[in-house]
């Protein structure tokens, strides 16, 4: 099997990828940032606003359009209440920067099996698949550069023929500024740039100014005439959502330069081997291709240091780094491939076995530790949680074998099909968490549609809530009541369900249910006030 896989990577990152995530991509709860990204998409189908975007009818300008457009192309295909659709161009963009991390590792090592290492470790890197949910434009913006960087890498490397990367490079460099602006060209593009130039030299750099001038005007063209666009269609309102979101880099979620520093964990299941390559004094005399190890790690490092400046922060904004990190990660792994049969110093076995054996462990321990802490909430589902206690477990036994055995290869190929059963016999087990209190407000759209009724909200309604509505939720101006037609529907947020009280004097006002689309119980941790909505239906006295 491992021979079969690595004599075919590129397909075989495509096939691990696909079995991993294609069959559960709707389980998973929609999260705040994936709602406004799927709200948008839904208005482009519904309303036509493809270009002056919107959610829930008001202006949406934040982010470039580039992924709602594909969400919502998707969508068009695969219906557009549909998860898995709105998804999958998310996750078709993990499998293509997999592929691209695959093909410049290639071009830097001319070695298939160390580059289908550093494939598979973007792949199962915790935070890559992550973002997709977490914040969707990341994946688009940081895949694209990737792209770019990989053509710009060969522009770079090659004397002639070299026209077709300056045209995919500006294509890609522009198609990731489309996605959401700037952040990629100086989070993932900056550091390359200098870590390429420190490492590998600019060489007959004066022969491609041309080339790498109509790149960069490429680029800014692609990725910036629909700034222009809305600025001039509609520039009061551009203007001021700019103005908010440029103060937010220096005002908002303030976090010290060392905030970053524990950056190795966000690679997830490779955080000790993360961390060990990092260690350039202890590797230096140890990987197979130096120059190629002082680049990956002068790429990751430079990337820390170039978000680090930014004052505002937050964990998923480390998500480009785990791209140069990956290439770094994979001369360790590959170091061992090599080595590991033969090495008895304790100081370098010892971080080995501790990686594997707690990931061993972990499977091990699942289905005794998995039932304690689910006995409770897990109410049905009993089955999916026994293939999960049974997989996890078989694998941790063969991972406990292989690694006393010192077959690390194996180990490793083994840790990958572990991520692979924790998304397609773990992540499904979410279904069965929900708790009583679970009431999607999806349902009141139809009912509300055969009566020809709106739907109104007190205060901002949550995105989570209006997507899973399924509509538009019109704001309620509680001062103003003469045009309002009867009766009226409103939801109102549960903890601000006071607010209401100022209607009592002119109106009859029926609590009908609350909706909360919380997976936990009210009081617990997880629980959150912005999904939790009562609903009401008034009628005048």
């Amino acid at each position: 099997m491992i021979k079969l896989i690595e004599h075919n990577p590129k397909l075989s990152i495509a096939v691990i990828a696909i079995i991993m995530l294609a069959f559960n991509m709707d389980v998973l709860e929609v999260t705040i940032m994936e709602a406004r990204n799927f709200i948008t998409a839904r208005e482009m189908l519904t309303d036509g606003n493809w270009l002056l975007t919107t959610m829930n009818g008001e202006p949406r300008y934040q982010k470039p359009p580039l992924p709602t457009w594909l969400a919502a192309i998707s969508a068009f295909f695969f219906g557009i209440k549909s998860v898995f659709a709105m998804r999958l161009p998310g996750f078709l963009m993990v499998i293509a920067l997999a592929k691209y991390n695959y093909l410049l590792s290639n071009q830097l090592l001319k070695n298939k099996q160390h580059s289908l290492i550093n494939g598979l470790l973007t792949l199962t890197s915790f935070y890559v698949i992550g973002i997709v949910i977490e914040a969707p434009w990341d994946i688009f913006t940081h895949g694209f550069m990737l792209i770019g960087i990989y053509h710009l890498f060969q522009l770079f490397g090659k004397d002639k023929g070299y026209w077709k990367h300056t045209l995919m490079a500006g294509v890609c460099i522009g198609l990731s500024i489309m996605s959401k602006g700037p952040i990629s060209f100086y989070a993932l593009l900056l550091p390359f740039l200098i870590a390429y130039g420190l490492v590998y030299k600019y060489k007959h750099f004066k022969a491609k100014w041309f080339s790498v001038f109509s790149l960069l005007l490429l680029a800014l063209v692609i990725g910036g005439w629909w700034y222009l666009y809305v600025r001039y269609a509609d520039p009061e309102t551009f203007l001021e959502i700019t103005k908010k979101e440029t103060g937010n880099w220096s005002s908002y979620n303030v976090r010290p330069f060392y905030y970053y520093w524990s950056f190795f964990t966000q690679s997830g299941l490779w955080t000790i081997p993360a961390f060990v390559s990092l260690l350039y004094p202890y590797l230096k005399t140890r990987v197979s291709h130096l120059k190629a190890y002082k680049f990956t790690l002068l790429w990751t490092l430079l990337a820390v240091v170039l978000l680090s400046i930014i004052p505002e922060k937050k964990s998923r904004y480390l998500m480009p780094v785990l791209i140069p990190l990956a290439l770094n990660v994979g001369f360790y792994i590959e170091y061992l491939f090599r080595r590991f049969k033969n090495l008895t110093d304790k100081r370098e076995t010892v971080p080995v076995y501790f990686n594997f054996g707690l990931i061993s462990l972990i499977g091990l321990a699942f289905p005794v530790a998995g039932y304690l802490l689910l006995k409770d909430t897990l109410t049905s589902g009993w089955l999916q949680f026994s293939l999960a206690a049974i997989v996890l477990f078989a694998l941790g036994v063969l991972l406990l074998k292989a690694l006393i055995k010192k077959q690390i290869k194996f180990v490793f190929y083994l840790c990958i099909g572990f991520m692979v059963a924790v998304f397609l016999f773990v992540v499904p087990l979410s279904i069965y968490l929900k708790q009583d209190n679970y009431n999607p407000i999806s349902s009141l759209k139809v009912e509300l549609d055969k009566a020809s009724e709106d739907l109104f909200s007190l205060g901002d309604p949550s995105p989570e809530i209006i997507w899973n509505y399924g509509g538009k939720i019109k704001p309620f101006d509680i001062n103003n009541l003469e045009n309002q037609n009867e009766p009226l529907n409103i939801i109102v947020q549960t903890a601000q369900k006071e607010d209401l009280e100022k209607l009592e004097q002119n109106y009859t006002i029926e609590f009908i249910t609350t909706y909360s689309l919380n997976t936990v119980s009210e009081g617990t941790r997880g629980y959150k006030d912005r999904l939790s909505y009562n609903y009401y239906r008034l009628t005048q006295k």
